[in-house]
């Protein structure tokens, strides 16, 4: 990579540097070309591991950058291993958010000055393929103001609870989460308000 990496190359700048912080968070001035990840937010963590995974895919290593996450000996620091441990808290939050969007798609939505805005559930709102479509609702999640809109298993045993005979035939109607939407049947697969 001297082309790119040598005096005068496209990413001279990152040569010998640790720019991890960079990577994260697009700011490759000298202020962004540090080694210090503290502060990052999950989704820049997760940045991180992407790179790391992408430089791993496609490059051999060639040595460690002695600093922050490697000793002079090539060790991991405990510096590097407290970043592996936000990262990995990091996939276990978007994980997380996977398994919700999985039990709560977002709804379809449309406005118009003429008609309002217009909810409803189809087998692929919110971008999640699924064998259900569901009926529109306000998801609050505890601690935060407002709500949003998702779809909602109607039958069936609740999220995460295959054995029927325990519970009710409604899904997930019943999450104390939830609101129906004033002025819509509750089954309606659409609301209009």
């Amino acid at each position: 990579g001297r082309k790119h990496y040598g005096p005068g190359g496209a990413y001279s700048k990152l040569a010998g540097r640790d720019a991890t912080r960079a990577f994260a968070s697009g700011d490759f001035t000298p202020a962004g070309l540090v080694d210090n990840v503290a502060g990052l937010s999950p989704p820049e963590l997760l940045s991180i591991h992407s790179w790391l995974s992408f430089y791993s895919d496609n490059y051999d290593p060639v040595g460690k950058l002695v600093g922050r996450f490697f000793d002079e000996n090539g060790a991991p620091t405990e510096a590097l291993r407290e970043v592996e441990a936000a990262i990995e808290e990091a996939l276990k939050l978007q994980a997380e958010s996977e398994q919700k969007k999985q039990q709560f798609p977002p709804c379809n939505s449309e406005w118009s000055s003429a008609k309002g805005t217009r909810f409803w559930c189809s087998r692929e709102s919110g971008g999640v393929p699924r064998a259900w479509a569901g009926v529109p609702r306000k998801l609050y999640r505890p601690g935060s103001q407002g709500s949003r809109c998702v779809c909602v298993r109607s039958t069936g045993p609740p999220w995460g609870q295959p054995d029927s005979s325990q519970h009710s035939d409604r899904g997930d109607l019943d999450n104390p989460h939830l609101e129906q939407y004033e002025g819509c049947h509750p089954l309606a697969g659409q609301c209009i308000l």
